[in-house]
């Protein structure tokens, strides 16, 4: 059980972290990252059933990893369609 947990948050941190660099000026920090990369896990493995029948992250390895990856660069770039680049009306 802790194992698991530990494979998560390291899981997450990579897969946040790298999908922050694909997806540049989100400024979230290493917990965000984590908490971005361990959604994006779900995320990705909902995506990867859907489309191919495979997916889910499932323990320490690359494929676990590209799994939370994918679906945390969706994840963020969902949260820029709604927190993006917004103009004030100035009245």
């Amino acid at each position: 059980m802790v194992g698991t947990i530990i494979a998560w948050i390291v899981i997450g941190a990579i897969a946040g972290w790298l999908a922050s660099l694909v997806v540049r000026g989100t400024g979230l920090g290493l917990v965000g990252d984590i908490i971005v990369g361990i959604i994006g896990g779900i995320i990705g493995g909902i995506i990867l059933e859907f489309l191919f029948g495979v997916g889910g992250v499932s323990g320490f390895n690359i494929g676990s990893v590209i799994t939370a990856f994918i679906g945390a660069v969706v994840l963020l770039l969902i949260v820029r369609l709604f927190t993006g680049n917004r103009t004030t009306a100035r009245v």
